[in-house]
């Protein structure tokens, strides 16, 4: 699957991707140790909703826009609140002028004893993102390999944090070295958070990876998954994305209660064709 992420930015996926991120930051800085946020496949930062791939695409109309006029219950609303003022005010047609990717959304929502590790392998894209995410000594940006990268940072000497392993799939081997790659850094830091991204097109291979995952042995594997429903074709995509998932590593004991709240809230507001839905269980159980 080829995802370049400036075509997508601020889609459905996003928007649960980065809203369940926050959570997992927030419950982070409650405490006032230091941590380390670490994002191997970092992109650009910030991306263009009025560039051209953006609006070629326009697929943040249906993401992020909707969330403009929307009316969450008390409850839902203050869930959001992290992830929404990562975003910014959105103008009148639901957009800001960028859409934060995961970078961005750490550095607004981190203190300034916590750390920021990212990790981009094309130079162009590294260029960009040093661009976009401005003088703060709070970051160390690399062009490497992701997963040499991830090898090289653990353990962080914060011993607190979390990691976010979020590639294009642009590979067909990627699912593999994503297993592979978890699997390597729970042997070294077996208390860390790892949140893991990625696109469900198949049913039968997610399943493969999912078996891959859990074959790793480690406990505490929070499995959420989004279904937005049909989507027609476009000129962009002829096979859209409609459902996309989260596993969570050693998540916060809250995020189960916080994502079953908020998930199908987010899977009736993003449907497509008036149809979507949500999943948020243990792919490991709990020790």
């Amino acid at each position: 699957m080829n995802y370049r992420h400036a075509f997508h930015a601020g889609n459905f996926a996003d928007v649960f991707k980065h809203a369940m991120l926050a959570r997992i930051l927030v419950y982070l800085t409650r405490k006032d140790a230091p941590l380390r946020f670490i994002d191997t496949h970092a992109g650009v930062g910030r991306y263009d909703l009025t560039g051209k791939e953006a609006q070629r695409a326009g697929e943040w109309r249906y993401g992020v826009a909707r969330l403009k006029d929307a009316k969450p219950p008390p409850a839902i609303a203050a869930l959001l609140e992290p992830y929404l003022k990562a975003v910014g005010p959105l103008d009148a047609q639901g957009r800001s002028k960028t859409y934060p990717g995961s970078p961005a959304i750490a550095q607004e929502l981190l203190r300034v004893q916590d750390r920021i590790a990212l990790c981009e392998l094309h130079p162009e894209d590294r260029a960009a993102l040093v661009v976009h995410m401005g003088h703060d000594a709070r970051l160390s940006i690399v062009e490497l390999d992701a997963y040499v990268a991830l090898n090289a940072w653990l353990p962080p000497k914060e011993r607190r944090g979390l990691v976010l392993i979020d590639p294009p799939y642009e590979e067909a081997n990627e699912p593999k070295r994503v297993a592979e790659a978890l699997a390597r850094a729970l042997g070294k830091w077996p208390t860390g958070t790892y949140a893991l991204w990625r696109p469900i097109k198949d049913r039968r291979d997610d399943a493969r990876f999912l078996n891959a995952i859990a074959a790793i042995g480690a406990p505490d594997i929070l499995q959420m998954e989004l279904d937005v429903g049909h989507i027609a074709p476009t000129a962009h995509s002829l096979d859209p994305l409609t459902r996309t998932g989260l596993l969570v590593v050693n998540p916060p004991h809250v995020l189960i209660d916080e994502a079953r709240a908020l998930l199908p809230w987010l899977a009736t507001l993003l449907a497509r064709e008036g149809h979507g839905a949500s999943t948020c269980s243990w792919l490991t159980p709990p020790k």
